[in-house]
Formats: C-alpha cells, sequence, structure tokens
C-alpha cells in the first residue's frame, strides 16, 4: 500500500521499522496513527513540529549538553506499542523488579543465593557499588526500589530485551510527562483514532508509594520531600515538576538538619519532621558521615537516622550493586532462583569478561562487539567495535586485559527505527524505551503505561542519550478494543483492558496536565507554603546552632558541586 506523501520514501526496504514492514506496508498498529498523520499534510505537520519545540523551549524544559542547557527534542511522530504486547513487558518488567528487590534484601542480609552457588561471591566483594554501613537493614515495607527504569530494545526479530536495570534513581518519567501534555495540546485529533492509555496519574501513584514506604514513627500524615543537589544539576527540572506535581517540597541538603536521629526540614514555622525522602542524589553525596566526608550535597546523620527506623530514603542506599551490568548478566538465573519462574523479557546476549574463556573470544572479536563499563550510564565508556578505530581498539584490548572486572560485551544491536522528523522530513532513526515501575509493597508493582522513548537523532547514531544529541517521543500504549466504547468495564486482565477513564482525552474539557493525589489523601494533607525550590535554607533564629549555619560560600559551592560531580544515580536518560 502506497504511503502518503508525508512518509514517502521512509517505509522503501524498511529493516526493523516499527510503523513500516519490510515492503513498505504500514504495520496494523501503526494504521491509525499513520493515516491521521496524513491527513496533516507535510506543511501542516511541520509548522506543528516547531511550535511543540518552541513550546519546550518557553517551558524550560531542557537538559544539559557539554555545560550548556537546551531544550530537550521531542519528536511529534509517536511511538505506538499495542495493548498485548504492553501486557507483556509491563508484566516482564514487574517480574525483574522483584527479583531485583529479593537480591538486594539477601545481599545485605543472608547472602543466600552466594551460599547456593547462584552468584559467585567475588560480584558482591569486587563491587564499589556495595554500602557495608547498610548491612542488615530491611526497610520497613520491605522495599528498597520504590522507583525503577528499565531500559529495553526490540532485537532482530522484534522482541523486546533488556539492555540494563536501573534501580539507583532512574530520571526521565518528567518528559513522559511533559511530552504528552505537549503532544495533547498540539496534535489533540490524534488521539481520536485509537484509544491511548493515560500517564497523568505517576505523580499521585508516586506519592502513594512513597507514602507507604514511611516508618512506623511518621504517624497518619507522613511527610515526604524530594532531595535535589540544587538548580544547576542536569535532572533539576524534573526534581522540580516532580515536588510539584505530588505537592510536596524540594528541598536541598541545607534545607534538612539532623536531631537525634531524625530528620527535620526547616520552615518558616520552625522544624518539621522529615518521614520519607525521595533522594536525587548520588549515594556518594548523600551522608558526609558515611560517605565522602567534603560532600556538601548530603545531610550528616541522615544514614543513622535510616537505621535508627526513623526515615526511609528512596530509592535505598546501597542499591547501585543492581545497576552493575556485571549483576544484570545473573539476573535471568536470579529470577529462576527467587522466583521459580522462566523470565519473560530475556537479557541482551551477554559475555562476562572475568571468565577467562569470554575475554579470549571477545579479544578475538572485538571489531565485530559492543562493549561496556559495568558501572557506565548515559553511554559513558561505550565502544561499538564496528565503528571504533584500530588505534580505540588497541588502546580498548589494554584496558579489558588490565581491568576484566569492569567490562562486559554484547553483539551489536541492531535498534528499531521508527520515522522521525528531520530536516528532510521524516526519516527511521533509532529507539530504545524506559518503562518506569512503582513498587507499593506486597505485590503492588505498578508499571506506567508506556515509559520514555529516546531516539537517536543523528543519522546512524545508535547511542540514543541526549547526551550524544539524541531526544524523546511520546510512548503511546494503546487501550485493547473493548475498553474504548462507553462505560467500559474494569479490566479483568492486566494491560489488556482498562477503564475508560483512564485512556487519554485531550478534547475533554476536563483535561488537565497531571492527576494529583487521590482524594482521600489530599483532604489530609495540611496546605504547606510553594516547594523550596532555593539553596538558601529556611532557619528558624532559635534553630541557628554552630553545626547547623550554613554560609554562603558553602552554598555556592554545593551549587558546583551538583553541577559537575554528580549525575551518575540519575539513570542517564538525558
Amino acid at each position: 500500500m502506497p504511503t502518503s506523501s508525508l512518509f514517502r520514501g521512509v517505509g522503501d526496504g524498511a529493516d526493523g521499522d516499527e510503523m513500516f514492514a519490510a515492503d513498505g506496508t504500514v504495520r496494523s498498529t501503526y494504521r491509525a496513527l499513520h493515516d491521521a498523520l496524513a491527513v496533516l499534510g507535510p506543511e501542516e505537520f511541520r509548522a506543528r513540529s516547531e511550535s511543540l519545540a518552541r513550546s519546550y523551549l518557553d517551558q524550560g524544559i531542557t537538559f544539559d549538553y557539554a555545560g550548556e542547557e537546551r531544550p530537550f527534542p521531542i519528536d511529534a511522530i509517536p511511538r505506538v506499542i499495542a495493548a498485548e504486547e504492553w501486557s507483556r513487558v509491563s508484566a516482564g518488567v514487574a517480574q525483574r523488579v522483584r527479583a531485583l528487590e529479593r537480591f538486594l534484601d539477601d545481599l545485605y542480609n543472608g547472602q543466600q543465593a552466594i551460599a547456593d552457588g547462584v552468584i559467585p561471591k567475588e560480584l558482591v566483594t569486587s563491587s564499589t557499588y556495595v554500602v557495608e554501613a547498610m548491612r542488615g537493614y530491611t526497610p520497613p515495607n520491605g522495599v528498597r526500589i520504590h522507583i525503577s527504569g528499565i531500559d529495553l530494545v526490540r532485537d532482530g526479530a522484534g522482541d523486546f530485551r533488556v539492555l540494563e536495570d536501573n534501580v539507583r534513581s532512574p530520571s526521565g518519567v518528567s518528559y513522559v510527562l511533559s511530552n504528552r501534555r505537549a503532544m495533547a495540546q498540539a496534535f489533540p485529533e490524534l488521539f481520536a483514532a485509537r484509544p491511548v492509555r493515560r500517564v497523568a496519574e505517576y505523580p499521585g501513584r508516586l506519592l502513594s508509594a512513597l507514602q507507604a514506604a514511611a516508618p512506623d514513627t511518621a504517624g497518619e500524615e507522613p511527610t515526604v520531600v524530594v532531595l535535589t543537589p540544587g538548580r544547576y544539576n542536569s535532572a533539576y527540572f524534573e526534581h522540580s515538576l516532580l515536588a510539584r506535581t505530588m505537592g510536596v517540597d524540594l528541598v536541598e541538603a541545607s534545607d534538612l538538619v539532623e536531631r537525634n536521629d531524625r530528620i527535620y526540614m526547616r520552615t518558616t514555622s520552625g522544624l518539621r519532621r522529615v518521614d520519607v525522602i525521595y533522594k536525587r542524589t548520588d549515594d556518594d553525596f548523600i551522608d558526609p558521615e558515611v560517605f565522602r566526608p567534603d560532600s556538601m550535597l548530603g545531610v550528616p546523620g541522615l544514614v543513622r537516622s535510616v537505621l535508627a527506623g526513623n526515615l526511609v530514603v528512596a530509592n535505598a542506599i546501597g542499591n547501585g550493586i543492581g545497576d552493575d551490568n556485571l549483576t544484570y548478566t545473573y539476573l535471568p538465573d536470579l529470577i529462576r532462583y527467587y522466583l521459580g519462574q522462566e523470565p519473560i523479557l530475556p537479557n541482551v546476549d551477554t559475555w562476562r569478561l572475568e571468565e577467562p574463556d569470554s575475554l579470549t573470544e571477545v579479544l578475538d572479536r572485538l571489531e565485530e562487539l559492543v562493549v561496556k563499563p559495568v558501572d557506565g550510564s548515559g553511554g559513558k565508556g561505550i565502544v561499538i567495535g564496528p565503528a571504533a578505530t584500530a588505534e580505540e581498539l588497541s588502546v580498548l584490548r589494554e584496558r579489558l586485559r588490565a581491568d576484566p572486572r569492569g567490562w562486559i560485551a554484547q553483539p551489536v544491536v541492531q535498534l528499531s527505527t521508527i520515522p522521525t522528523l528531520v530536516e528532510e522530513g521524516p526519516e527511521p532513526r533509532h529507539v530504545d524505551l524506559r518503562p518506569f515501575a512503582l513498587n507499593s509493597g506486597g505485590d503492588e508493582i505498578w508499571v506506567l503505561p508506556g515509559g520514555l522513548t529516546r531516539v537517536a537523532l543523528p543519522r546512524g547514531e545508535m547511542i540514543v542519550n541526549s547526551s550524544r544529541g539524541g531526544g524523546s517521543k511520546d510512548t503511546w500504549v494503546l487501550a485493547s478494543e473493548r475498553s474504548a466504547g462507553p462505560g467500559a468495564d474494569r479490566a479483568q486482565r492486566p494491560g489488556q483492558e482498562v477503564a475508560a477513564e483512564d485512556i487519554e482525552d485531550p478534547l475533554d474539557d476536563g483535561y488537565d496536565e497531571y492527576d494529583g493525589p487521590r482524594e482521600e489523601q489530599a483532604e489530609q494533607r495540611v496546605v504547606e507554603p510553594a516547594p523550596t525550590t532555593s539553596a538558601i535554607p529556611i532557619i528558624d533564629a532559635h534553630d541557628l546552632e554552630d553545626d547547623s549555619a550554613v554560609p554562603e560560600r558553602v552554598v555556592a559551592a554545593a551549587q558546583t558541586q551538583g553541577m559537575r560531580d554528580q549525575s551518575q544515580s540519575e539513570g542517564e536518560a538525558r
């Protein structure tokens, strides 16, 4: 079937494209969207796309690129995922989070998986992410991974595979929310073609998960705050947006103080107890008593407050080993061991270079493979063999021989493509997907319908991170056909059918940017001042003590350190 003038030539000989089959026909999942975009035509589509980009600049939706704040690129051609396929993806993500939860709990307590030979002891003893101070600690509701982002790619057969896990402090959900709102405003008619599941409930769900994690000392009204390194951090836009949409305070380290193994927030009316901290600061900076003594981004005594049972930090301190790419290679075995199940979403095939035979094979085939540092993020340190020079490969060989534990290798995965608007018109560009999951304890793991689709904008680029010039797309999870009709009932099968009110409707007069917290929660909350977004601490006169005064030079240093040093734990959506 011939394509419209908007997509002329895009589907010719497509290989691995999600919209077009190899013969150039439009895949059924994309048919309604393709036809709706075709009605707009090339000129109207480009004009609205440019308006979309300007709106991001006007709203300050930015990211840090080489030390410069730039508007985060959004492409106006959405990614579409069928309801049936999403059911499998969401189940696979939830399964992976459950296994990682069990692994982290086992690691910091009995270490039974090591005793049973499922993982080698060296995986733990050689990791720089294990925090000895957290040995023996179990959170009040048993949750360590309150928020996760699991990166997925499609393989050559079109099936999703897991590329890596992010369970420290995954970033990027702010772009999911912002992309949807922007698309609903710029292209409202596109949502009429097929029922698209909503994403706006994420902030309310996040708040519920954080409140559910509160310690027993919190009482009926736990106080939740978002801890940011400061406005110079590359993900500050996300920190402030999530605090605002949850209706909680955005604080910096200088706004918090420890008293008798409890953390308090300085307010204009005095100290207020804090029960849950959603940290967006790396573990190494969170508490100078335990980690880096020179850190000005942390709160002295914070870890003591956690261990005393008076504070919960989300995600838990010490989760970093869950992000370790070497741990990733053992996840299929850990799923079988802890859950007694087969993995729903397979890993990308991976070599562990600490195994001598694997190291030998990888060194022989280095020009064919992708090699990654186990602690890398944001595309940093990755070497793509086919694109590397002989000199780069020679240097890499020496590094692998010197530190095999620090690396893994994978085959080059030909990421799927989706038509993306560039200067010449829509062209295929490579994409990945980061679904976000929230864990409230028990069996309650909720996966946001969609997630962050990152797109590599330069032609031929395989690394999608914005640090390499990447952007994003709105990700549409289609509701099942039965969900689209008036009066649709609640789903009987998760991910298959959803309530009619959970379907996106930007033309509805009641459509708003984000869903707020549930009504019963909102009624219980005391009205608070606007979130604190300044690095200047709020200090009562009676609270001024020698150990809590924060001179201006400290504030300035903290801002600088936040900009330069603290980005690793953000999961590098940027």
